[in-house]
C-alpha cells in the first residue's frame, strides 16, 4: 500500500484542473452556483483562503476525490446532540446542534469484505486517495474525517486529559459505527488514526475483525538515548513553555489560521518545490 506523496503533483492538478471544469460546465445552469462563484471570485485571491469553513473543505475533498474512478457516496452521518453542558465529552459545547461524521462510502463487489480507514492529525479521509481505487477494487472502503478534523462537525474541545481525548475520538467513532450498522470490520489507522483504531479495538473487540496500523502514532521507534533527550528538554523553560501551549490548545494548526493570508503563497511555493 502506498501512502507518500507523489512528486508528479503537475499531472495530477491537471487531472483535478479538468474536473472542476466539467463540474463547472454542469452547475453554470443553475443560478445559485453562478452566485456563489461570483461571490467567490469577488476577492483578491490572496484573501480567498477561509480559515474555519467546513463547507470549503467537503468542496475541496469533492475536487480531489474526482480524479477517483471508483464511484463513491458523500454522507454526513449523524452521531446525534445533547444539551450544552452534557456528561458526554464530545457533546461538550456552547451549542446543541447534531454532531455529523463525513463518510465517504465506495462502490464494492457483493459480500466484499468492509475497511474503514481512519486518518492520522490534522489531515482527512482525502488523505488516502490515491489508495482507494486498488482498495474499492477488494473491499468496501469506507472512509472517515473523525469528529472535529475536515469535513465533520467542530464541537468545543473542551478536553482535559488523556483520557478524555482518546474518549472525544472513541466514543465518536463508537456513535458513528452504530449510526452506519457496521459490524465485523477491517480497521485501518494511519498515524493519529492508527493510535485511535487501536484503543478502539482494545474497547469493541466483538466489532473489529482485523486491525492495521499504518505508522501509527504511539508506537515509537525511538532509541532510550532520544527518548531521554526528549524527556530533559521537557523539564527545560523552553520545554516547559512549549509544553503549556500544546496543552492550551496551541497548535500547528492555529499558528496557519492566524496567518491565512500568507498561506496561498506557501502552497505556491511547496508545490512549485
Amino acid at each position: 500500500m502506498n501512502l507518500r506523496g507523489s512528486s508528479s503533483i503537475p499531472k495530477m492538478a491537471e487531472e483535478i484542473s479538468k474536473s472542476e471544469l466539467r463540474s463547472s460546465a454542469a452547475a453554470t445552469s443553475t443560478p445559485s452556483s453562478s452566485t456563489t462563484a461570483k461571490s467567490r471570485w469577488s476577492w483578491p485571491s490572496v484573501l480567498r483562503w477561509i480559515p474555519t469553513s467546513t463547507n470549503h473543505i467537503i468542496a475541496a475533498e469533492k475536487r480531489l476525490l474526482s480524479i477517483i474512478k471508483t464511484p463513491y457516496v458523500q454522507e454526513q452521518v449523524n452521531i446525534g446532540s445533547s444539551p450544552p453542558g452534557s456528561k458526554i465529552r464530545w457533546f461538550r459545547s456552547s451549542s446543541d446542534e447534531p454532531r455529523f461524521i463525513n463518510t465517504v462510502t465506495f462502490d464494492s463487489k457483493e459480500d466484499s469484505p468492509t475497511l474503514i480507514m481512519v486518518h492520522g492529525y490534522g489531515a482527512s479521509q482525502g488523505f488516502f486517495f490515491r489508495n482507494f481505487d486498488a482498495l474499492a477494487s477488494r473491499f468496501r472502503v469506507i472512509a472517515i474525517d473523525q469528529l472535529g478534523c475536515g469535513g465533520s462537525s467542530r464541537p468545543d474541545f473542551t478536553c482535559k486529559s488523556t483520557e478524555e481525548t482518546e474518549a472525544w475520538f472513541i466514543d465518536s467513532f463508537e456513535e458513528w459505527r452504530k449510526a452506519k450498522n457496521l459490524s465485523n470490520f477491517i480497521l485501518l489507522g494511519h498515524s493519529l488514526g492508527g493510535y485511535v483504531a487501536a484503543k478502539y479495538a482494545l474497547k469493541h473487540p466483538e466489532h473489529v475483525q482485523h486491525l492495521i496500523l499504518v505508522g501509527p502514532a504511539g508506537f515509537s521507534a525511538q532509541s532510550d538515548a532520544k527518548s531521554e533527550w526528549i524527556t530533559k528538554f521537557r523539564a527545560t523553560w523552553k520545554g516547559a513553555i512549549l509544553n503549556h501551549l500544546w496543552e492550551s490548545n496551541f497548535t500547528p494548526q492555529k499558528i496557519i489560521r492566524y496567518t491565512c493570508l500568507f498561506l496561498s503563497v506557501f502552497i505556491l511555493s511547496l508545490a512549485l518545490n
